[in-house]
């Protein structure tokens, strides 16, 4: 057993004879009895005190912290003392992934994390506790999609505390815990006439972005970081080099997702409105910071820009350009007077990617050519994403049948019409 217990109700003392004897001291009868105290691996005392009639207990904790240290897995009992905020605070300022990376997570903690868990010690956490929480996620309405990103988000956190030895256990862990479910409902792209719907109900200035979301699959913030040198008109083909990216309140310019630059072919109608677009509103010279708020500066000649010869800003483009383009094309009611617009997030400027994909998969493109121009780094993400959208052996074969059959016409002199060559 390490370390040793203290009796704090009686001492030893010797008699005039000068015989050892046990002699109440002050604090008898009042507070914890009994003290248990060891020297913890790095060199201070630590100690936990137990009430009357548990000595028992007291030594077996003593017993449990020496078995915990020769495994290897003794986790100092003060140190879980910190709150959930506290560490998310100090992890989050440890984090060496891209900027915007953290500013999104902060802004998940700070309002569906933190006034929820926030307060509490993360030693103090059992698997109780976040099956509420996920219960909280899931009665606010949060998307599916997004509570899982959420809770990603947290059981990271106690991960990052288990390998610090602050805790034990991940609690996100337990099997009593599930994470939120993924959305069942299929993806279900646009049509042709709901594009072209959008397209015609955007400001001029802006309709060009759904030649490009919608004609090459660019994201929204590779669109607004398109410039006019990226766009090779005479071999069809646009370079996707750059995106805006929203960190807190500042606009900066940053590579791709996940760094992932890409060539995507572009169609001649799409080359034809961007030509046009250009004409009507030459690209403007944008200067932003590179990366974080504070990087070195870089100027583009971007293709769009807000009237302003500003960089655009999704906080303005969202709800100002894009959601009333909805209303107008009936993809959602309009708003009421001082409400808010309807929630459509299978509408965001997302949606032109995956009419993007669709057409190319139903044009028989395959999956990792079509992973490549999306920009993800594993196509079997883009296959479980968009592999109901892909045509199916029966599809296939009837499209065969009609081709075959493409030259032959029907007469009613055979019996029961049946074709006859021409």
């Amino acid at each position: 057993m390490a370390g040793h217990i203290q009796d704090r109700w009686y001492k030893t003392e010797p008699d005039t004879n000068g015989t050892p004897r046990r002699v109440k001291t002050n604090r008898h009868g009042t507070g914890m009895r009994y003290r248990a105290r060891y020297i913890g691996p790095d060199g201070t005392e630590k100690s936990k005190s137990f009430p009357d009639r548990q000595k028992r207990l007291a030594e077996t904790w003593l017993t449990q912290i020496a078995a915990d240290m020769t495994r290897g897995q003794y986790v100092d009992p003060s140190a879980g003392k910190v709150t959930f905020q506290q560490f998310t605070a100090q992890w989050l300022a440890d984090q060496t992934t891209d900027p915007g990376t953290i500013s999104a997570m902060e802004y998940r903690f700070r309002l569906h994390a933190f006034p929820h868990i926030g307060s509490r010690s993360m030693s103090a956490f059992q698997p109780g506790h976040m099956r509420t929480w996920c219960r909280t996620l899931k009665d606010a309405g949060l998307a599916p999609s997004y509570q899982r990103i959420i809770f990603a988000n947290v059981s990271a956190v106690f991960t990052a505390a288990v390998d610090d030895g602050i805790i034990t256990r991940n609690p996100c862990r337990a099997r009593s815990v599930k994470p939120p479910k993924p959305d069942p409902r299929k993806l279900r792209p646009w049509t042709h006439e709901r594009v072209c719907a959008v397209r015609g109900a955007l400001p001029g200035q802006y309709a060009a972005l759904v030649d490009v979301g919608g004609g090459c699959g660019l994201r929204q913030g590779e669109m607004f970081g398109l410039a006019v040198d990226e766009v090779d008109f005479v071999n069809g083909v646009v370079h996707v080099v750059r995106q805006v990216k929203l960190i807190g309140s500042h606009l900066v310019f940053a590579p791709p997702k996940r760094g992932k630059l890409r060539d995507v072919p572009m169609a001649d109608r799409v080359a034809h409105g961007l030509a046009d677009h250009i004409t009507r509103y030459p690209p403007a010279k944008i200067t932003l910071p590179w990366k974080t708020p504070d990087g070195p500066p870089v100027t583009a000649p971007l293709v769009f820009y807000s009237r302003e010869r500003k960089a655009l800003n999704r906080n303005y483009v969202n709800p100002y350009l894009w959601k009333p383009a909805l209303v107008a094309a009936g993809v959602i009611p309009e708003r009421q007077p001082g409400a808010r617009f309807a929630a459509s997030r299978e509408h965001g400027m997302h949606a032109l990617r995956h009419y993007f994909a669709s057409v190319l998969l139903d044009a028989g493109e395959n999956i990792k050519a079509l992973a490549e121009y999306l920009g993800h780094t594993d196509p079997g993400f883009t296959l479980r994403t968009y592999t109901h959208l892909m045509p199916n052996s029966q599809d296939r074969a009837r499209k065969a049948i009609d081709s075959a059959f493409g030259s032959y016409r029907h007469a009613g002199g055979g019996e029961g019409g049946a074709p006859l060559a021409a």
